[in-house]
């Protein structure tokens, strides 16, 4: 049989397969009900020291290739996201199932007092959001524009808080491994990689109108897949930090080669939203048919192996 279990920043996860952070909120039910549902991991929707009620609907749209969505990062505040999330770690305890936690801020300051709040619900991993493309006009360019800028996010976030800390990248960058060195020295102890492309754009041309109430939005699902893999491969050659690879993984292959591109875990999160929470069960039955049929036992043989071709 082949095993999928892996360690991520110290914590073991039953299947490398975690749920991406923003895809279905931040809820005690539906974060249990996921890891229920086979995930390796949960990841919360990001929060703020503030509530935000994002952007007006509508927001997400499925097109051919994906989805483009335009939430606007709406939540209930960190002392909300606080309260939810020790009901949902108490609970994800009990399944064995980790819990990362996901924040953002305007200033590096905002993450590292957003980090002291959730931090009292003991997750046990905490990711920095630095990439949100579809709040630009709110915030100015994302951290993740540059490695000076990514590395005060997460410097300020570590000097407060001393457990495991991810920092999630953009593809929207010319040298991403630069920016994951950057992380990495200021005390990342992991890389999510990546978030959404763009911001994109779509019009309906019977309206004569834009979809998105935004204007612009974040691509996800397929279209992201081989931008992301590549992210994942030039970021494993950069740094030696675990890497959650995620952006359109669908399939088994597709996590396969996640993990072929160096990942440690691969994230999940287009995919619920056409398949629903069996896509855990589904894509981890893949990899296994996959792996027997190779004759691969483990994830650790190969993982990263494509830098050796």
């Amino acid at each position: 049989m082949a095993d999928l279990r892996t360690s991520l920043c110290g914590h073991d996860l039953r299947n490398p397969l975690v749920l991406a952070s923003g895809i279905w909120g931040s809820s005690p039910h539906t974060l249990l009900r996921l890891g229920e549902a086979g995930a390796g991991a949960v990841t919360s929707k990001s929060c703020s020291l503030a509530p935000r009620a994002g952007h007006r609907n509508p927001t997400v749209l499925q097109w051919q290739a994906g989805l483009i969505n335009a939430v606007g990062l709406s939540n209930p505040g960190a002392r909300a996201e606080r309260d939810d999330l020790l009901l949902a770690k108490a609970d994800l305890a009990r399944l064995g199932v980790p819990l990362i936690a996901s924040v953002f801020g305007a200033t590096a300051g905002d993450y590292a007092a957003c980090v002291g709040i959730i931090a009292d619900a003991h997750p046990d991993l905490v990711e920095l959001n630095i990439s949100c493309p579809n709040v630009a006009d709110e915030f100015g360019r994302p951290f993740s524009a540059n490695p000076a800028s990514a590395a005060a996010v997460t410097t300020a976030a570590r000097e407060g808080y001393h457990g495991s800390l991810l920092v999630k990248l953009s593809p929207n960058v010319a040298d991403i491994a630069s920016v994951a060195r950057a992380v990495a020295d200021a005390g990342a102890d992991g890389i999510t990689a990546v978030n959404t492309l763009g911001p994109g754009m779509l019009i309906d041309v019977r309206a004569r109108t834009l979809i998105l109430t935004n204007r612009v939005g974040g691509i996800s699902g397929p279209a992201l897949f081989p931008i992301a893999l590549r992210c994942v491969h030039d970021i494993a050659r950069a740094v030696s930090i675990p890497i959650i690879g995620t952006g359109g993984v669908s399939s088994g292959e597709d996590a396969l080669a996640m993990v072929m591109a160096g990942a440690t875990a691969v994230g999940i999160g287009s995919a619920l939203s056409a398949h629903g929470d069996q896509t855990f069960q589904r894509i981890t039955r893949e990899m296994t048919s996959i792996m027997q049929q190779e004759g691969i036992r483990d994830l650790d043989e190969i993982r990263g192996c494509i830098h050796d071709v």
